[in-house]
């Protein structure tokens, strides 16, 4: 996400807004279904790939 800047003279501001509470939990059951989203296809991947073995480093003695 970027910046935006302000041209001269002119002040950007936020007016905060209230959520009610039925905006509260739809958000809140949003986040949940991503979150559960992104856990199940990130076990997917890493039950795809398999463990690389160790390699043993050469001493020199």
């Amino acid at each position: 996400m970027g910046l935006i800047k302000e041209p001269i003279d002119v002040d950007f501001t936020v007016q905060p807004k209230v959520w009610t509470t039925e905006e509260e939990r739809e958000f809140s059951e949003l986040i949940r279904e991503q979150k559960k989203a992104y856990n199940t296809s990130k076990s997917a991947v890493s039950a795809k790939r398999t463990p690389t073995p160790l390699r043993r480093k050469k001493v020199l003695a």
